[in-house]
């Protein structure tokens, strides 16, 4: 029987470019090779296609593919706009589809999604960018108390992401987030533990199947950002010391917010459990799927083997009913 043809599509035009190469370098690494044929779809970041190391137009490569793997993170690759392109060549794909990726991806629209489906977010303003930080961070300062964590509104990785506890600070904090997107959210600082939980659908026979869920700890006085989620200083206990309340309501939050966004697939949020309630704080349409990634580990925490994980998701991209 003839291989299933999977093109494993990574890199592209985002500040996540390197991580994606991982995520993609892992899957092209551990896709069940007795039943697919694995191809190489880089996209440089100037938005050169290539197929196996030989760069072609999408319309080349896409037609020759039967379903393409996107292990691409950030801009492009997760907030509907690669999608678009796959949908106009009628390629089916692993992940969410054009409109759902983009509101995920939008951290405001998100959290307004969030709170219409009834699930507790921090406080937070959103902010355009403008040449008077300095009154953009007194603006903030009158409608939230310190601390306060600043992010770009459409970033992923913890890409831009600081913690201000002054005016002084936060100035230097949106200044940062404003190199990356031309709108910032800045919401109020909730002390607590972190946590992470990936859903799968179709899986041992529910149709959203909430992983175990993972505590994060990062090291003593710093926050889980971009250098902490890849340098292996991160402690990440699966499954969390959680009670079974909490890990319940983390897991029933996590499928409420799947289903709220409309995604596919698969999801992984985030959450901080603090003494006043469980916040979600955001959704990733394309969670990582590097050696250091929480999903794969949670998967292997409930006997689902990187492979079979991977085989799972390109299964359930075939099937368009999923």
């Amino acid at each position: 029987m003839a291989k299933i043809r999977v093109g494993v599509l990574r890199g592209g035009p985002s500040s996540e470019y390197e991580i994606s190469l991982l995520t993609g370098e892992n899957v092209l690494k551990y896709l069940p090779q007795e039943k697919y044929k694995a191809h190489d779809i880089l996209i440089s970041k100037e938005g050169q296609w290539h197929m196996d190391g030989f760069p072609a137009e999408p319309s080349k490569i896409l037609y020759k593919l039967d379903v393409i793997f996107n292990a691409m993170h950030g801009e492009y690759g997760e907030d509907g706009k690669v999608q678009q392109v796959l949908e106009a060549h009628n390629v089916p794909y692993t992940g969410s589809g054009i409109i759902p990726s983009a509101m995920a991806m939008h951290k405001a629209v998100a959290k307004d999604v969030y709170q219409k489906a009834g699930l507790n977010v921090p406080r937070g303003v959103s902010v355009k960018k403008s040449g008077d930080l300095l009154k953009t961070a007194e603006e903030i300062r009158e409608n939230l108390f310190s601390p306060w964590v600043v992010k770009p509104a459409s970033r992923g990785s913890s890409v831009g992401v600081n913690i201000a506890k002054n005016v002084p600070e936060l100035v230097g904090a949106l200044n940062e987030a404003f190199m990356y997107d031309n709108e910032a959210v800045a919401e109020e600082f909730i002390q607590g533990r972190e946590a992470t939980c990936g859903i799968l659908e179709n899986f041992r026979n529910e149709r959203h199947y909430a992983l175990p869920v993972v505590e994060i700890i990062p090291p003593p006085g710093k926050f889980f950002d971009k250098e902490n989620k890849y340098n292996g200083a991160t402690r990440e206990i699966c499954p969390a010391n959680f009670d079974r309340e909490t890990t319940d309501k983390i897991k029933a939050m996590a499928i409420a917010a799947h289903n709220a966004l409309g995604l596919k697939h698969y999801s992984r949020s985030d959450f901080i459990v603090a003494k006043r309630g469980i916040f979600i704080l955001e959704t990733n349409t394309l969670p990582g799927l590097t050696s250091e990634s929480l999903l794969p580990k949670a998967s292997e925490a409930i006997g689902l083997s990187f492979p079979n994980l991977l085989d799972h998701l390109v299964s359930l991209a075939q099937n368009k009913k999923s």
